[in-house]
């Protein structure tokens, strides 16, 4: 058997080389194709209406974030569509009266109804900090008002925390935010790209600490 010569070695681990680059660059591909399709299945997910807008719960909770979101809920709370309102996420500092008079609110009607959270910093801890609201006050049902592009990721979070509670979402439609051809807008394409990337985040977290939570 002749030995390999020199060049020879180089042109195999150049030929194994490029074997490995296109394999990569097919599972790079093959991953991209199913991130895209998933980007795809989120935004369909988004809610586009109300489903249920006249059933009442046990109580509102809205999660901070914009102002139409604080408006809405306390609309409904002056419908009636609940006896309380919880506001997670709330900076510290501000207390139930600033807030209705900020939002052109009777203090006198719906102060005594409105409940503050001041722990909550992301999505995680608004479902912990309202789990923990609703588990002391003994509500079974409550109205989850925020964003449409931001409801997949919080009824995720909530129904992982709460399982045993009715939660009827009650979704907010910022005009910014162009859901119908958000491709078309930067600033709505990557809000939907964050969010998508959040929510994926969410259920690896929660598959994790599924794993683990067999395990032990």
């Amino acid at each position: 058997m002749r030995p390999r010569s020199l060049r020879q070695d180089r042109a195999g681990a150049a030929r194994r080389g490029l074997r490995w680059l296109r394999g990569l660059a097919a599972g790079l591909l093959v991953l991209a194709l199913a991130w895209g399709a998933g980007l795809l299945w989120f935004a369909n997910l988004l809610p586009t209406k109300v489903m249920d807008p006249e059933s009442r719960t046990g109580a509102i909770v809205v999660l901070t974030g914009g102002s139409d979101r604080l408006t809405a809920a306390l609309d409904l709370l002056a419908a009636n569509k609940a006896d309380k309102l919880f506001v997670s996420g709330v900076y510290r500092g501000i207390d139930v009266r600033q807030l209705l008079d900020l939002f052109q609110q009777s203090p006198q009607d719906l102060s005594c109804c409105v409940v503050l959270g001041y722990e909550a910093d992301n999505t995680r801890g608004n479902a912990v900090e309202t789990a923990d609201w609703i588990a002391a006050e003994g509500i079974t049902s409550l109205r989850l008002v925020t964003a449409t592009y931001h409801m997949p990721r919080s009824l995720l979070e909530f129904r992982r925390r709460m399982p045993a509670v009715e939660i009827v979402p009650h979704p907010i439609f910022p005009e910014p935010f162009k859901r119908d051809d958000w491709w078309l807008w930067p600033g709505s394409s990557s809000l939907l790209v964050s969010e998508y990337s959040k929510y994926l985040v969410a259920v690896l977290r929660g598959w994790l600490d599924g794993l683990v939570a067999r395990m032990t």
